[in-house]
């Protein structure tokens, strides 16, 4: 069986690529500082800061996926900041470090990062050859990548992965956003025209498997839906998949407020976005299960109906 580690594997992306891999056959490991409840794979906690028995399961592996990274869901103080950016560089350097021990290396090192690289631009539709926004976020992503490119061995295949907002029926912050909305609070966010790009979680996977498998799939992908839309369309066909006829809308200035009151989290996380699409996946051929949003939600909110 050929091995795959996913590294950061216990969020609800990982699993979902872990229990794909595993039913087209493949050996698969989680390495994480947390086990997740009814596992999908093999076990092995770390603490990604030191190198530890972990890297044995590096040799003759067939691919690496590492999406080790804090949630960005939060405040954003000095100390979460300062977290979020050390999650993801520090153990992409680490991994390098652990493969420089490894006899055969693995052939393929797939690495997550992030669409907000691009920025909040509203009258800008980013592909993979755009230019880069300015703040926090691209900022963190500039360094995360910066990090795989400096440590990722140069006859690994290398694919990074720039991910958008990932649509899960059991995780990530949709299930959030539900559950205000069936309360009536899902109307739209400030002005409602910032962008929100996109991915259901099973093309999110496809992709993930395609990066592993596929030897042309090499270099930088937007993993993005092709049809992003606006805060104000994503709220509405939220409250329609879940037969809610209300939605109260918010101003900037009450998101400003409730957001870390009552949510705990970051209000420009929702009054800022961007509208993605990826050049190289539609010139590849991939054919996305969910282009559009309201198949995604058909899929996702179908038992709630």
């Amino acid at each position: 069986m050929k091995k795959i580690i996913i590294f950061g594997g216990s969020g609800f992306i990982g699993q979902n690529l872990a229990k794909v891999l595993l039913e087209q056959g493949y050996e698969v490991h989680i390495v994480s500082r947390n086990k997740p409840l009814n596992c999908q794979g093999i076990f092995t906690q770390w603490d990604a800061q030191t190198l530890g028995s972990w890297v044995g399961l590096l040799e003759s592996a067939e691919a690496i996926v590492n999406l080790v990274g804090r949630s960005v869901d939060c405040i954003k103080t000095a100390e979460n900041i300062d977290e979020i950016l050390r999650s993801r560089v520090d153990s992409t350097l680490l991994i390098g470090k652990a493969l420089k021990e490894v006899k055969k290396k693995p052939k393929t090192w797939v690495q997550m990062s992030t669409a907000h690289r691009y920025g909040d631009a509203l009258d800008v539709t980013c592909t993979e050859s755009s230019s880069f926004g300015y703040g926090l976020a691209p900022y963190v992503g500039k360094m995360w990548e910066k990090a795989y490119l400096e440590v990722v061995p140069k006859e690994m295949k290398q694919v990074i992965v720039r991910t958008s907002f990932v649509l899960g029926k059991e995780g990530g912050a949709l299930q959030r956003m539900a559950s205000l909305a069936s309360w009536g609070l899902g109307g739209t966010l400030g002005h409602g025209k910032q962008g929100i790009s996109w991915i259901h979680e099973d093309d999110m996977s496809r992709l993930l498997l395609e990066a592993i498998e596929k030897e042309r799939m090499q270099g930088v992908y937007l993993t993005t839906a092709p049809n992003p839309v606006s805060n104000e369309v994503f709220m509405k066909k939220l409250r329609d998949a879940l037969g809610v006829s209300i939605g109260l809308p918010a101003f900037a200035w009450m998101v400003k407020i409730g957001a870390p009151l009552l949510m705990n989290t970051d209000p420009e996380l929702a009054l800022y976005g961007r509208y993605c699409r990826s050049e190289r996946l539609k010139e590849e051929g991939f054919e996305f299960s969910y282009a559009t949003l309201d198949e995604a939600f058909e899929d996702i909110f179908k038992e709630k109906r």
